[in-house]
């Protein structure tokens, strides 16, 4: 299993940035896919997750500026980023797991399977 994310980089605030995930070795199509965040010294934390129906959840931190969607047939998840400012600087990383999510799972790093190494966004 390889997941291997891109499209991070420097952007002014109120920029916008969208990030790529592409899996390989698994059945994309069925498995709950994530995108998480992590600034240094701080915890790791769920942004966004979209299952195999491509129903969404968004952490209340990004809701109504981050879009997650994936394209199945690329083995592809995005996360569309709007309206950025520097509390969004950190290493981005793409998650995947073959279990259904519940509202208290699907945030938590600790129910993933499957990380990519991450892309650095940095807004300044």
């Amino acid at each position: 299993v390889q997941l291997v994310e891109s499209g991070g980089g420097s952007v002014q605030p109120g920029g916008s940035l969208r990030l790529s995930c592409v899996g390989s070795g698994f059945t994309f199509s069925t498995y709950y896919m994530a995108w998480f965040r992590q600034a240094p010294g701080k915890e790791r934390e769920g942004l966004a997750g979209i299952d195999s129906d491509d129903m969404t959840k968004y952490a209340d931190s990004v809701k109504g500026r981050f879009t997650i969607s994936r394209n199945s047939a690329e083995n592809t998840a995005y996360l569309h980023m709007t309206n950025l400012t520097p509390e969004d600087t950190a290493m981005y990383y793409c998650a995947a797991d073959p279990r259904r999510k519940t509202d208290e799972s699907w945030h938590d790093a600790f129910w993933y399977m499957f990380w990519g190494h991450g892309t650095q966004v940095t807004v300044s």
